[in-house]
């Protein structure tokens, strides 16, 4: 119908079909909308007036005249009317060959005869076949089915990306939680969402670290009943003990003011070996005070102590010794020192230890020892002892601290441990630095008393 229409429209207007077509609102006859091959008008001697495809159309000679393109040239499919009527005897022209019959669906050519002022014209509408439309809605059908697989790619894709957004903390969390389970407290999730998974994976370390906690306080309280049981039973082990190592103590004495022999030689030999036995009883006595003041709980008695003073009482514990040993001790005190409040006997014990150590680690080749007393800040003093003796493996200065780990073959390993535990009964902190064959430092930190505090003797 719009091919017919088209056709009188071209006998009453100047355009060409291709022209007018181009004008349409609708394209309704492009490839994928209908059937229209062609649309021819023709005049009663089959010259081609006018066509949808520009090529048929007439062009001008020359010398200005009209050239028609002629229907016999024009490939047609089979030819009919498209309108036979019982008692229509239609005369055809000679230049149109007879009309053939079509059957339904295939392609063909349907004239309209149509009768004009100018003489007869003949409207040819050319089609296809009408697999033609079934191919079309294929087309349709198909680009239908890509548009529905993209949008289910598309919507496959935003899904499995909201699904590993919020799968990935959750199994981050499970991880974690089986970490937790195995009895490590200090794992961590991400906490750098707003969501509830933010919320869920910032409670989870929470409680983590307060798990954490709470087995540092379980183990400190094991760690503290242990130390009252060691601290009885060694309380009552160097009671039985001490009474016999007096009394062989006393005993020596004796022997030695009493019975010592008339001869020069034997009486040299006699003393020599009752001063050995005294020694020997004297390092069964230090072992037993050191095991108990590692083991029993620390009561101190605090009072105001001068630093420069108990580093000077130590020095001059070890300075016969150094003196054969060729080392030089020094200290060094950079600016007055507030007082600070400590147990004199604790931190007496400290600073021998220290510097025994020292001297221990020189090992007679000649070095240096000196104690440096500072400020750490305005509310704490430090205290830094160091020597140039041969150093300490870099493994085993995590353990230096631990009861009974010593690298001496005669050490009980308790000297060190008796010095943290005094440092930290004084609120205070201590570290150490050392490299093989060049020497150690400790360095101490101890709380100042300032003023307005108020001694608290006794402990």
């Amino acid at each position: 119908m719009t091919g017919v229409a088209l056709g009188i429209r071209s006998l009453r207007s100047d355009q060409y079909l291709d022209t007018t077509l181009g004008n349409l609102r609708e394209p309704l006859l492009n490839e994928e909308n209908g059937r229209v091959k062609n649309i021819l008008v023709l005049d009663e001697n089959g010259n081609v007036l006018d066509s949808i495809i520009p090529k048929y159309n007439p062009r001008k000679s020359d010398e200005g005249n009209d050239i028609f393109f002629q229907f016999r040239d024009v490939p047609l499919p089979p030819l009919r009317s498209a309108i036979q009527l019982a008692d229509d005897q239609e005369q055809l022209p000679l230049w149109m060959p007879p009309a053939r019959n079509v059957d339904f669906g295939e392609a063909g050519a349907f004239y309209f005869p149509v009768e004009t002022d100018r003489g007869p014209r003949y409207i040819i509408v050319v089609l296809g076949s009408a697999h033609t439309l079934t191919q079309v809605l294929e087309r349709q059908t198909s680009r239908s089915a890509v548009y529905t697989l993209v949008l289910l790619l598309v919507t496959t894709l935003a899904t499995g990306f909201f699904v590993w957004r919020f799968a990935r903390p959750i199994k981050e969390l499970s991880i974690a939680a089986r970490n937790v389970a195995a009895g490590n407290f200090d794992v961590q999730v991400p906490t750098d969402r707003r969501d509830e998974v933010g919320t869920l994976s910032s409670a989870f370390n929470e409680m983590t670290a307060k798990l954490s906690r709470a087995r540092e306080l379980e183990a400190q309280l094991h760690q503290a009943e242990k130390g009252a049981v060691v601290g009885r039973l060694a309380a009552a082990i160097a009671h039985e003990i001490r009474n016999p190592l007096n009394y062989i103590n006393l005993t020596l004495d004796h022997l030695r003011s009493s019975y010592a022999p008339e001869d020069p030689t034997k009486r040299a030999t006699f003393v020599r070996l009752t001063d050995q036995l005294k020694s020997e009883v004297a390092r069964i006595n230090r072992h037993i005070t050191d095991f108990l003041k590692y083991s029993r709980p620390s009561k101190l008695e605090l009072e105001l102590v001068d630093l420069r003073a108990q580093a000077e009482d130590a020095l001059r514990l070890v300075e016969a010794r150094a003196q054969e040993c060729g080392v030089k001790t020094t200290i060094v005190q950079d600016e007055d020192l507030p007082p600070i409040r400590a147990d004199k006997e604790s931190l007496r014990s400290v600073f021998t230890n220290l510097v025994i150590n020292a001297v221990e680690a020189i090992d007679g080749e000649g070095g240096d020892i000196s104690i440096k007393l500072s400020k750490a800040d305005p509310e704490s003093v430090k205290v830094e002892i160091s020597d140039t003796g041969c150093g300490i493996a870099a493994q085993n200065i995590s353990k230096l601290f631990e009861p009974y780990f010593s690298t001496k073959d005669t050490g009980t390993g308790l000297g060190l441990a008796i010095v943290k535990k005094a440092v930290d009964d004084h609120g205070g902190t201590i570290n150490v630095t050392s490299k093989e064959g060049t020497g150690t430092t400790f360095t101490i930190t101890l709380p100042a008393k300032q003023k307005g505090d108020a001694m608290n003797i006794g402990g």
